[in-house]
């Protein structure tokens, strides 16, 4: 897929489950403009229209495996990026999307991340990483404030 120049590049990134579902919301930006998703390979392929979907390893922090999977990730991502991209990174976490944010950031790409809605009085691991260069940091419950001061607060995306 070549880089059309008259539109802004998207790529969506998030582990599976419900950070994923949360993703999902942004869809319209993606059918929009032009890109892709970066989530986690599960059981089977996702489908989500006509968007194409790359695959990391699903990694569990507490998995005995965790930093060879990890360290895997930031290799493939790497490729990924070189590859397609993208002018706008967005997350919803949790840690499968690091190394996307990571290698975009790096690559000049602007970086945003939407804190889980399930956060509403404590933040995950990825948002701590994520508030130290994200161009932009969102959180879906303004108690979430307390921890990322300096953050946007539009309330959920469902």
């Amino acid at each position: 897929m070549g880089k059309n120049q008259n539109k802004v590049r998207i790529c969506l990134t998030s582990s599976s489950g419900g950070h994923f579902e949360q993703l999902i919301m942004l869809k319209p930006l993606i059918e929009k403009y032009e890109g892709y998703i970066v989530t986690e390979k599960i059981d089977y392929d996702i489908k989500v229209g006509n968007i194409p979907v790359k695959y990391v390893n699903s990694i569990n922090r507490t998995d005995k495996t965790f930093v060879i999977k990890f360290i895997a990730n930031f290799i493939k991502s790497f490729f990924i990026i070189i590859k397609d991209k993208p002018d706008l990174v967005i997350s919803t976490g949790a840690l499968a999307a690091i190394p996307i944010m990571f290698w975009s950031k790096f690559f000049g790409s602007k970086v945003i991340y939407i804190e889980s809605f399930a956060k509403i009085n404590s933040p995950n691991i990825s948002g701590k990483i994520a508030y130290k260069f994200a161009d932009q940091f969102y959180i879906q419950w303004e108690s979430m404030k307390e921890y990322y001061p300096n953050a946007i607060y539009k309330g959920g995306i469902y």
